[in-house]
């Protein structure tokens, strides 16, 4: 399969199973899209119908062309045959009953009230509760029960708010600290927070233990205060800033991001960008709001036109910062063309239900953070290991040759298929697909894949 595009000034050809990402000139790239389609005479006569006479487009140019793709073919870089299915599902037989990730959700409440939160406040469609330390050890233990040889564990505190939990928190990490080297594993610890509660007690904390930390802002002032407000419907935009400035500086620019989110409100999500650019945070991913249709955060049809062009825009901004010496990270645009995820990663998706599981206050199982709640995937708890097999064996099956909609897809092996969560949202099924999302992704790799394209070119 072949995917083409142009954009940023640029002729890409993507050959989606081989990987091969190729820049062309206008002959190639019309030459390429009726390669399959037209004998050689027929090809060869158009192309030269049309180019004959302009710069680089002789005969023998226009021929030689056709011979380049032929052999681009024939080195499998070029039109190369979709052999990974079989592969489906082969990474998760591997390390079926592997666990190497936990999300500990340390706190089923919140000091904010957004009102697009997935998680009601922090409640889950539940009871408000936080994680008591007897639980949280227990979680770890089970990790590492479970982790079978891996060393690298993953640890995340979530919520709500885990720092309304923070005294947990901490002792959680020195527990788990207290017990790696018996037995022979390395935890690396993420803190994702709103900032309400961030002190220098949480500042040294988090650059002492956390690989990683994700702070909550929605990018201009006006757009993060119009949800994320307290109870008392006060905006948290002047609270916070002034602490993620002083975590972000006090880690050295490094192992942090800003986690925004843009809903109908903020299509023209660019100038939140620009917004935390200004206020010197270089880390960045925005992502877009998923609620049930109708809710008022809901991105509309025009809205989605308009996101495809901010992402568009983005990548120009990023490309002219990196030429100035300015560059910034965009979570979306990571993309390495020359290696990336082995290709079971790239068939089997993100793990959730199988190597990653989160933990609910009284140790419930869930495959993800955005499952709980959901009562039908309860997988199990921390005391009793996974129970319900019927439901594990759905994520187990979830791959991207499991989805219809995503066979015939250029990009199925960058996004694997796409979130079960978001999918199961949307239509009821963790096999399904989330349109919007996925017509969202797309222009995203498009983005991603011309912006280091241009980055290698110097351009």
């Amino acid at each position: 399969m072949i995917h083409q595009y142009k954009l940023g000034g640029l002729n890409v050809v993507l050959d989606v199973c081989s990987g091969a990402v190729h820049v062309v000139d206008d002959v190639a790239y019309d030459m390429i899209a009726d390669f399959k389609a037209k004998s050689r005479e027929e090809l060869l006569r158009d192309i030269k119908a049309k180019y004959l006479g302009t710069e680089g487009a002789s005969p023998d140019e226009i021929e030689e062309c056709y011979g380049q793709i032929e052999e681009l073919e024939r080195s499998g870089k070029l039109f190369s045959p979709d052999t990974f299915m079989p592969m489906a599902g082969t990474l998760k037989e591997k390390t079926s009953g592997v666990i190497k990730a936990l999300c500990l959700h340390i706190a089923h409440t919140c000091n904010l009230n957004c009102s697009y939160c997935f998680a009601s406040q922090g409640k889950y469609h539940g009871e408000r509760a936080v994680m008591s330390l007897e639980v949280g050890k227990r979680a770890l233990d089970f990790l590492v029960e479970n982790s079978g040889t891996r060393r690298n564990l993953e640890v995340d505190f979530f919520g709500g708010e885990p720092l309304m939990n923070f005294e947990v928190v901490k002792e959680l990490v020195a527990y788990a600290r207290s017990i790696e080297k018996e037995k022979g594993k390395n935890f690396r610890f993420t803190l994702t927070t709103n900032g309400m509660l961030i002190d220098d007690d949480v500042i040294d904390f988090a650059n002492r233990e956390c690989h990683n930390v994700v702070l909550s802002l929605d990018g201009r002032r006006e757009i993060h205060d119009r949800f994320r407000v307290d109870y008392a419907g006060k905006g948290s935009f002047d609270r916070i800033v002034p602490k993620f400035k002083k975590l972000v500086d006090a880690r050295d620019g490094k192992g942090y991001y800003m986690r925004g989110t843009f809903t109908h409100a903020n299509p023209d999500f660019l100038e939140d960008i620009k917004v935390m650019l200004d206020l010197g945070f270089n880390e960045l991913s925005m992502e877009p709001v998923v609620c049930a249709p109708g809710d008022p955060a809901e991105l509309t049809d025009a809205d989605m036109e308009i996101v495809k062009e901010q992402y568009e825009k983005l990548a120009e901004l990023m490309l002219k910062r990196h030429k100035e010496g300015k560059p910034f990270t965009f979570y979306h645009y990571m993309i390495d063309l020359t290696g990336g995820p082995c290709i079971y990663k790239r068939i089997s998706g993100c793990g959730s239900g199988t190597e990653y599981m989160a933990v609910t206050p009284w140790g419930d199982l869930y495959p993800c953070h955005q499952f709980v709640g959901e009562e039908r995937y309860r997988l199990g708890s921390i005391y009793e290991g996974v129970t319900n097999t019927a439901a594990q064996n759905e994520f187990r099956e979830c791959n991207v040759y499991a989805r219809e909609a995503c066979r015939d897809c250029w990009a199925r092996l960058y996004c694997s298929g796409g979130c079960a969560a978001n999918a199961y949202h949307a239509t009821g099924s963790v096999k399904g697909v989330y349109e919007k999302g996925c017509e969202l992704f797309k222009k995203r790799m498009e983005c991603a894949i011309m912006l280091a394209i241009a980055k290698e070119l110097g351009e």
